[in-house]
């Protein structure tokens, strides 16, 4: 019998032999790679930290101990041990097992997350809590050290040292190379500095030399002198000085090893630190070899490595990526900056040219906005690329430091409207609300991977700041032949007709075009606008068309509150525009904030905003 068989509920692996533990290891990596490369997911982060959640699951009891995931996208050993091995089925499937940790799964998901650099502060909240209620469970944390370029770790960090509660922050490291002498001299103090002995005694010759004032004297030169050795010898000072317990580093692939320091630590009930180093891929040779090739990936031949859907078209990702390049040959001031997706926003090819113009500044969205602000404030045409979910967390920065002060900064808003699999945490359908309502802000959104490009230069043109938001996935192709100049604030009406008038964001023109197909053959021929500019409202176009149409609809990839529908239904009331007889406006767009994850295609249809949908609300009125 299979070792992972006999996993079938929380704290099971109480029940596997030590002597075990690294065939179970080889088999939850079999697994992961298997369910991985026909589902797809996250891969090469989860093979990374296979014995580190062991260890923690030998050391800790759930539900009762809590453990937190930094990101999550690196829990799926965490899932498997708390008796879900099933579920991998349905991983990121529609309805099925999240690809991160989610409270609505499993009582031993405690907190839910998907953005990354938030897990100490979580962790901390529930510390104080189990002290406040006079609880005894252990509170953990996992962070990777990519996770510790975002500025909120460190807030967390230092009011943690503040609060100085029992509290295990576990450090994922899989990048930072560090001196095997160093390591070594590390593992020697860790194992008296963990060490409940060593640490009563600490505290009880300190109280007792403050208790004079030569003792006082005596007690601050001894620790000037093993501060002074501490920070020449110990790679953790920055955290001691914080006054947080360093240990490490430790290897993050030796079990035993783990469980020692985990129990250890645990123990002292102080904010402790415990540095591990694991390698990225662990175990499959392809997903060591290429990490973040294999970060999150489609589905793939497990042996060869290689997608089993083959990439036919370019992506808007690549589109803006190649464009990028042949605008850094044009303009001499123009620069990218990125939150640590250099590869994900396409940006790695714009360094490639001009190194000296590409800047990544690690997970850190409000300084990257910030940082974007300076530039442009010198003289710069800085391109910001994020994520729409991650560009959210900068939100007071795009609104005090880039647009009250009108700054031409340009944002690349990529993966815009549904992302499909990774679910709510990362869907894209906020950015039209929070972006919009910004003074002086000019939100676009191309129809085609050629209108993306001429957006592109119609930013770098323009004074102010501009976000142009954009989908992943395939870049559409369709409707070329309709290229009408960009002119500021108007859309572009792609044909006209009569009765009907539809106005599609983005990459809603693409469901809109099926659904004008449709209403053709009904004998309806409807009248299709391109918006273009989804921060305001072409009044002139809008006031033509509400008076020649019944019925206008409204298309877009974004929550209704705040969307273009509702600016819409703001300028007809405001300016008091004529309309048709019996005139109906149909606000198609996403009536809830919560968008779990499933294919596109799938979502489109549950939320009502694909061509069918659209279809029969439409065949309502008529």
């Amino acid at each position: 019998m299979a070792l992972l068989d006999r996993i079938v509920k929380k704290n099971d692996i109480k029940n596997i032999d030590k002597s075990d533990y690294e065939r179970l290891a080889y088999e939850i990596r079999q697994f992961l790679v298997d369910k991985v490369s026909r589902q797809g997911g996250h891969l090469a982060s989860n093979l990374g930290c296979v014995e580190l959640t062991m260890a923690l699951h030998i050391v800790m009891n759930f539900p009762e101990d809590k453990l937190i995931f930094d990101v999550g996208h690196q829990a799926y050993t965490h899932k498997l041990l708390t008796g879900r091995k099933d579920d991998f089925n349905t991983l990121r499937a529609y309805g099925g097992m999240s690809g991160f940790p989610k409270t609505r799964e499993s009582e031993c998901d405690v907190f839910n997350t998907g953005h990354s650099s938030t897990s100490i502060s979580a962790a901390m909240g529930f510390a104080v809590a189990r002290d406040l209620k006079g609880g005894n469970e252990k509170v953990a944390a996992v962070i990777g050290d990519g996770s510790l370029t975002g500025g909120m770790a460190y807030e967390a960090l230092n009011c943690l040292a503040q609060a100085k509660t029992g509290c295990v922050i576990v450090l994922n490291d899989n990048e930072m190379s560090i001196d095997k002498n160093v390591g070594g001299l590390s593992k020697y103090l860790n194992s008296i500095r963990v060490g409940t002995a060593y640490n009563e005694l600490k505290v009880g010759v300190e109280n007792s030399l403050l208790g004079t004032k030569a003792g006082e004297k005596v007690a601050k030169t001894i620790k000037r002198s093993k501060d002074t050795i501490k920070q020449f010898f110990v790679p953790g000072m920055f955290f001691e000085e914080l006054g947080i317990t360093y240990v490490g580093p430790v290897d993050g692939h030796n079990i035993n090893e783990m469980v020692y320091t985990f129990k250890k630590a645990f123990k002292l009930n102080k904010p402790i630190i415990i540095h591990v180093k694991t390698k990225k891929g662990m175990g499959y040779r392809h997903a060591e070899r290429h990490p973040d090739y294999f970060h999150g990936i489609a589905a793939f031949d497990s042996l060869t490595g290689r997608l089993l859907v083959k990439k036919e078209c370019k992506s808007y990702t690549d589109i803006f990526a190649k464009h990028m390049v042949t605008m850094g040959e044009q303009y001499d001031n123009l620069v990218a900056v990125t939150a640590a997706m250099s590869i994900g926003t396409g940006l790695n090819k714009f360094q490639e040219q001009f190194p000296n113009r590409m800047f990544d500044v690690g997970i850190a969205e409000q300084h990257a906005v910030t940082f974007a602000a300076g530039l442009a404030a010198a003289g710069m045409i800085p391109f910001v690329a994020i994520y729409s979910s991650f560009l959210q967390r900068a939100y007071d920065q795009i609104l005090h430091d880039v647009c009250l002060q009108k700054l031409h900064v340009i944002f690349a808003v990529d993966r815009s409207g549904l992302v499909g699999q990774d679910g709510e945490t990362h869907q894209g359908i906020y950015d039209i609300s929070y972006l919009s309502h910004m003074p002086g802000m000019t939100v676009m959104a191309p129809k085609n991977r050629y209108e993306l490009e001429s957006m592109m230069e119609f930013a770098v043109a323009y004074d102010g700041p501009v976000a142009i938001k954009y989908p992943r996935g395939d870049a559409y192709k369709g409707l070329k032949e309709y290229a009408l100049p960009i002119e500021y604030g108007k859309s572009e009406v792609i044909f006209e007709g009569s009765q009907v008038a539809i106005f599609a964001c983005g990459n809603m023109v693409e469901e809109a075009v099926k659904l004008t197909d449709m209403l053709k053959e009904e004998g309806v021929k409807p009248t299709l606008v391109n918006v273009r500019f989804v921060s305001q409202v072409d009044h002139e176009l809008l006031e033509d068309i509400c008076s020649k149409h019944s019925i206008i609809v409204t298309m877009e990839e974004n929550i209704i509150k705040g969307g273009y529908g509702e600016l819409v239904d703001a300028c007809i009331s405001d300016k008091g525009i004529k309309k048709a007889k019996d005139f109906v406006h149909i606000n198609c767009g996403i009536d809830k904030g919560y968008v779990e994850q499933g294919s596109i295609k799938r979502l489109r249809e549950e939320l009502g905003i694909d061509a069918k949908s659209v279809f029969e609300k439409i065949k309502k009125q008529l």
